[in-house]
């Protein structure tokens, strides 16, 4: 019976033992295994095996790609302004000794590297520029940490802005401010319009007073020649000139006549007397 207990015990010391010597470490991932609390080295995936009770496997660390979100933060541009910005970073481990031994917690480490480099860049800027340069900041956010990374094992991939954006305060003031200007382009626009609606207004009546002029030269320039042609037609002829002179008296009082103003046209009984009397008048 003892004899019997002896050997499940060596058994089970020795499932045990094995247990402890042999590791498989899955694909994507390294073990770190101390030896008596001392660094001996890293598993890579596959069977691997250790001294059972002197080596132990501290740390499982994976070799996958690790995304890390950085919390949004509040960040005041060159000119004062308050923004919140915020990125992702991806990161791979290729030195799980130097991470797990470099650095307390490499993910918080990161997070805080990436948010410090942050404000410091984006501090040297100034609005307008931060806003329309997330290239230019992301470029230049990899590489202040790279290097400083580097030295905990760890590569950092790519990092990317994913907002940056004013503060609520500053948006409602941008907001009002493209409203001013907005309104003041359009008061702009208004008044130019206005300005050369009158110009043309202008420049039109000006034109018009002067093709006015020309006509009423053109129409003087006819009736004198049409006055000396009807002078040298009659020359000392009464009858043609108290013809011409009897049409137009009669053509004038018809005009008088059609008139809306006029209710009673008296015409003398003797037209052609009258017609002299004109002529002696103008004489």
């Amino acid at each position: 019976m003892e004899g019997t207990i002896v050997v499940l015990a060596v058994l089970i010391l020795t499932v045990i033992t094995i247990g402890l010597g042999v590791r498989l470490v899955p694909q994507g991932s390294k073990q770190v295994v101390q030896r008596l609390g001392k660094f001996h080295k890293t598993l890579p995936p596959g069977l691997n095996i250790i001294i059972p009770y002197v080596d132990s496997v501290a740390y499982k660390v994976t070799t996958k790609d690790i995304v890390l979100d950085i919390p949004s933060q509040e960040v005041i541009t060159l000119d004062n302004v308050v923004i919140i910005a915020n990125a992702v970073a991806y990161i791979n481990i290729v030195s799980p000794e130097k991470a797990v031994y470099g650095v307390e917690d490499y993910e918080l480490a990161i997070r805080t590297l990436v948010q410090t480099s942050l404000r410091s860049i984006v501090g040297e800027m100034k609005l307008d520029d931060a806003l329309s340069s997330r290239d230019q900041i992301k470029a230049r956010l990899k590489h202040s940490i790279s290097d400083d990374i580097a030295d905990w094992g760890i590569t950092l991939k790519t990092v990317e802005i994913q907002d940056i954006n004013p503060s609520g305060t500053m948006q409602t003031a941008m907001e009002e401010q493209a409203a001013a200007e907005r309104q003041r382009r359009a008061t702009v626009t208004r008044a130019d319009g206005e300005k050369t609606a009158a110009i043309l207004e202008a420049d039109g009546r000006l034109e018009a007073s002067r093709r006015d002029a020309e006509a009423k030269v053109v129409l003087a320039t006819a009736t004198k020649e049409a006055i000396e042609k009807v002078t040298a037609g009659i020359q000392d002829k009464e009858l043609p000139a108290v013809y011409l002179l009897g049409e137009k008296y009669v053509e004038a009082m018809r005009e008088m006549a059609n008139s809306d103003n006029s209710k009673l046209v008296f015409l003398p009984a003797d037209i052609p007397a009258a017609v002299r009397g004109l002529m002696s008048g103008m004489k």
